[in-house]
């Protein structure tokens, strides 16, 4: 269930990460309501990502008690 629950979230802060990073290439309604994205999504972004691949490579390993 751990392993299961790495995934979940990795893929989610994936996913989070994606938008943060590409919010300006991607057309949706929601811009109107958002500042211009800046940096500072970018490197959220980017931080995102990189802990949600992290996430889903400790589900893949399953280490939790070494």
């Amino acid at each position: 269930m751990r392993s299961l629950k790495d995934y979940t979230m990795g893929a989610a802060f994936v996913l989070i990460g994606a938008f943060f990073f590409f919010r300006d290439m991607i057309p949706s309604g929601i811009d109107k309501y958002l500042r211009p994205p800046d940096m500072v999504d970018k490197i959220l972004g980017v931080v995102l990502f990189i802990y949600g691949a992290w996430r889903m490579y400790r589900g893949y390993k399953k280490n939790y008690f070494r």
